[in-house]
C-alpha cells in the first residue's frame, strides 16, 4: 500500500505541477506533510534546502529522497518514475497539439494565467516557512536572514545554491559551537 500511496502522491505532483519545480514544491508539501504525514515541517524544510543546493530538477530530487525515506530503493524509483511519467506523457501529447494552436488567444491566455497562481502558491509556502523560522529563530533573526537573502539574491545576483550552502554551513558551525559551549558548562567550565 505504501508503494501505491507513493506513486499516487508523486503522480499528482507530476500532473499538477504545471510550470516546473517551483510550482511543484507546494504540491509535494501538501502530499508529503499534510496528506500522508511522511515528514514534518522541519524535515520537509531540510529536504527542500538540500534539494536546492544540488543540481537538477527539484521535483525529482525531492521525490527520490522522500521515496527512499518512506520505502527504500524501490520507493525511490517508484516516486521518481511517478514524478516524470506525467511530464513525458504530456510533452508528447500536449506539445505536439499545442504547437499547432499556439497562436490562438485562448492558448496564450491559458499559459499566462498560470503564472499568478504559481506565485500565490509559492507566497503561501514562503509565509509558512517564515512563520516557522520566526518561532525558532525569533522575529529579529528571521527578518535579518530574509532581508539579507533578498539583497544577496536580487541586488548582488548570488546563486540560491551558494546562499543556501552558506546558511547550512553557518548553522552547522554555530550548532557545533553551541554544543561545545553547553559541554563546558556541564563540566563546570565557562563559556
Amino acid at each position: 500500500m505504501k508503494q501505491v500511496d507513493l506513486f499516487l502522491a508523486f503522480f499528482r505532483v507530476g500532473m499538477l505541477g504545471y510550470g516546473g519545480g517551483p510550482s511543484s514544491i507546494p504540491l509535494v508539501h501538501k502530499e508529503v506533510v499534510e496528506r500522508y504525514k511522511w515528514m514534518n515541517e522541519d524535515d520537509f524544510a531540510d529536504v527542500l534546502a538540500l534539494g536546492n543546493t544540488l543540481p537538477g530538477p527539484i521535483a525529482t530530487k525531492m521525490a527520490g529522497y522522500i521515496g527512499y525515506r518512506v520505502a527504500g530503493i524501490i520507493g525511490m524509483m517508484n516516486a521518481v518514475f511517478a514524478t516524470i511519467t506525467p511530464t513525458i506523457i504530456l510533452m508528447i501529447i500536449l506539445l505536439t497539439s499545442l504547437s499547432s494552436f499556439k497562436n490562438l488567444p485562448w492558448v496564450s491566455g491559458m499559459t499566462k494565467a498560470v503564472v499568478p497562481v504559481v506565485g500565490v502558491m509559492l507566497a503561501t509556502l514562503t509565509w509558512d516557512f517564515f512563520k516557522k523560522s520566526r518561532n525558532t529563530l525569533g522575529i529579529r533573526n528571521a527578518c535579518l536572514i530574509v532581508g539579507a537573502s533578498f539583497v544577496l539574491l536580487e541586488v548582488f545576483h548570488f546563486h540560491p545554491a551558494i546562499l543556501i550552502g552558506a546558511l547550512l554551513l553557518f548553522a552547522l558551525v554555530r550548532k557545533d559551537k553551541t554544543r561545545k559551549g553547553n559541554e563546558n558548562v556541564e563540566k563546570g567550565g565557562g563559556l
